[in-house]
């Protein structure tokens, strides 16, 4: 797995870098056949109402697909922890249709029939 980091906006510091390393490495417990991760974080606006906007955007490349996560947050921090629990639910949700799809073959060669399609 490829981890590539950049920035927009702000200074990409160690500190920024390792954290998002870390929490990127983490993601591969959740699915076992991620081959790229790029991800950018940095300052949306410096808007005097609003105040700093950071964000965190990622793009995960798994064989057939890919998976794009971006949200924001009042700390940078916060916005990278964010994209790594979104993420956690999209496998775990792509698991689930895998498994599903996985079944139904399964149910197809063994010859079973539906009771409502009789």
């Amino acid at each position: 797995m490829v981890i590539n980091i950049q920035s927009t906006g702000v200074e990409m510091t160690d500190a920024i870098k390792n954290y998002a390393q870390e929490k990127m490495e983490a993601v591969e417990k959740y699915f076992d056949n991620i081959q790229n991760i790029d991800i950018d974080v940095g300052m949306k606006s410096h808007h005097h109402l609003k105040g700093k906007v950071f964000y965190a955007e990622c793009n995960v490349s798994v064989p057939g697909k890919l998976i794009r996560v971006s949200k924001n947050a009042e700390d940078l921090y916060k916005a990278i922890d964010k994209v790594k629990d979104h993420l956690k639910v999209e496998f775990e949700k792509m698991k689930g249709k895998m498994n599903s799809i996985d079944k139904q073959a399964l149910r197809d060669q063994k010859g079973y029939v539906n009771e409502e399609e009789e």
